[in-house]
């Protein structure tokens, strides 16, 4: 049954759980790899698509694609 809430189709088109971005660190030959968070803390994830030294988007602790190798800045305000 199709809801008539209109909040719930909304969030319906949002996916569940954050995005972060990891470089990994080894394929496991599991099916999993290893991923180091930005903050240095290290991460086993499902996937084994993305090359040891690249980076990856995580979410839901799952590689979800290659991501680009862009440069960090960190700016407090």
């Amino acid at each position: 049954m199709a809801t008539t809430n209109i909040w719930q189709q909304f969030k319906s088109l949002i996916p569940e759980g954050s995005k972060v971005i990891a470089t990994i660190t080894a394929l496991n030959g599991n099916g999993t790899s290893q991923a180091q968070l930005r903050d240095g803390s290290v991460v086993t994830v499902k996937g084994e698509f993305v090359g040891v030294g690249q980076k990856a988007f995580i979410q839901g602790g799952e590689v979800k694609g290659a991501a680009p190798d862009l440069v960090e800045y960190e700016v407090e305000v």
